[in-house]
């Protein structure tokens, strides 16, 4: 397999690696406006993402590591596909259709991202459909991490010419499951890792939230964000109420919280968006799920070294994950997360990346 030449610098001969017979590869997606996306089949997972600023250089926007031993020994989820279930199900365990079912537990007594490991952490079978597209196919077995049911999952990503990251998410299971699938993709607009992204500005287009018990667990209610710190209905700079002494943000130390969007899975309205002024570089966010997780990477302190040798500190970048709510299998007020038998499982997310109009 040729080696292509990347904008980010980095090597796809550091992604080649054979796990118990398994391959890994970094994949190249380019559009005709210059847009790179770098891929690797190790967790499905978004390496690099070059796009321009307002004079036109091109910088990487999210967090990563430049080889595949890191991504393998550094329990980290940056650019991961995540899964079977992103977020919480609270006690390891749900009822489904009569029958209980119990998870691997880990993050106390509680399944978190699917488990360990997760989907962050599998081989996934890469087909590049042309240039700019690339198929991800991972068969998770029935009773993998307690979850039920054969299931196949397919992501597709795709870079438009409109300088979009466009991912679909496809699953089908033999038994009733609950599936939530997102890209946990850690983003800086300013290309510069060694600032924070509490002087970048974010629009959620929700005029709700689920909070968390003392524990950060989902208590099931959904209330109001107005007048409080997680109101961004307005564009608002991420770090003017960060740290306002307010039990939410003690509880996660930042923002790492679920908003419900009032798209309402209309994947033609504005989700969120992400504005940097000294770069010019937006972000506008597109999905057809009912939800979106934002988290400053609060816990990040310094001591992982990535790309191009930063240190990634605290709030070093934002994640905006695209989702169904946390422990929605055990909160039937809450979106379906339920995926029977002849059933697709689909899911939608855009990333459009623009300059600022000066």
């Amino acid at each position: 397999m040729k080696n292509e030449k990347t904008q980010s610098g980095l090597n796809p001969k550091a992604f080649h690696a054979d796990v118990n017979g398994q391959l890994t590869n970094l994949f190249v997606l380019k559009n005709r406006y210059g847009m790179e996306v770098c891929i690797t089949n190790y967790g499905a997972r978004v390496v690099s993402v070059m796009v321009p600023d307002r004079d036109g250089k091109m910088e990487d926007v999210v967090c990563g590591f430049p080889n595949i031993e890191e991504y393998m020994n550094i329990k980290q989820n940056f650019g991961a596909t995540i899964g079977r279930y992103i977020g919480r199900i609270l006690n390891a365990r749900f009822i489904l259709n009569g029958h209980t079912y119990h998870l691997l537990a880990n993050t106390g007594k509680h399944c978190a991202h699917g488990g360990d490991p997760g989907f962050a952490a599998r081989i996934w079978q890469a087909e590049k459909l042309d240039e700019n597209s690339l198929k991800l196919t991972y068969f998770s077995p029935d009773g993998e991490n307690g979850f039920p049911g054969n299931l196949i999952v397919r992501v597709f990503y795709t870079i438009t010419d409109a300088n979009e990251l466009d991912i679909r998410y496809e699953a089908t299971t033999d038994k009733p499951t609950v599936v939530n699938l997102s890209n946990h993709s850690f983003f800086n607009l300013s290309g510069n890792f060694s600032t924070t992204v509490e002087d970048q500005y974010l629009m959620i287009n929700a005029d709700d939230y689920t909070p968390y018990d003392s524990a950060k667990c989902v208590t099931g209610e959904i209330l109001p964000v107005k007048n409080t710190p997680l109101d961004f209905r307005i564009p608002s700079r991420i770090g003017a109420r960060i740290d306002e002494d307010w039990m939410q943000l003690n509880i996660t130390h930042g923002y790492d919280h679920n908003w419900v969007l009032n798209a309402k899975g209309d994947n033609s309205k504005l989700a969120a968006s992400l504005m940097d002024e000294k770069s010019g570089r937006t972000l506008e966010v597109y999905t057809t799920e009912p939800g979106l997780q934002i988290y400053t990477a609060n816990g990040l302190k310094g001591n992982i070294v990535g790309k191009k040798e930063v240190a990634y500190k605290k709030r070093c970048a934002i994640c905006l994950e695209t989702q169904h709510f946390a422990d929605s299998p055990n909160k039937p007020q809450f979106p379906s997360t339920t995926l029977l038998p002849g059933d697709t499982y689909r899911s939608h997310t855009v990333y459009r990346f623009g300059i600022l109009n000066d």
